[in-house]
């Protein structure tokens, strides 16, 4: 139908992370800013990137490099079809 497949390598806008680290009495925010895709799709490709897919596993991770945990996909694509 026309739409993009997610790849390893692509950006995405990261919303709604609170996370905190302790630091002395209080806590610094760590927003996660990025996701490092661990393990992908491992038998289909798009222009030879491996495609993520919903059970695909990543890291979330602060601006400063601290894992934040797993991501949450909200919304996914049910089907594709190759040509």
């Amino acid at each position: 139908m026309g739409q993009y497949a997610a790849v390893m390598g692509d950006t995405y806008t990261i919303a709604s992370c609170p996370f905190q680290i302790p630091v002395g009495p209080a806590t610094k925010p760590q927003p996660c800013v990025k996701v490092q895709w661990i393990v992908p799709a491992l038998r289909v490709k798009v222009m030879g990137k491996q495609v993520l897919l919903k059970g695909s596993t990543g890291i979330c991770l602060s601006a400063e490099q601290i894992p934040q945990g797993p991501p949450n996909v909200m919304m996914t694509q049910m089907r594709v079809k190759g040509v």
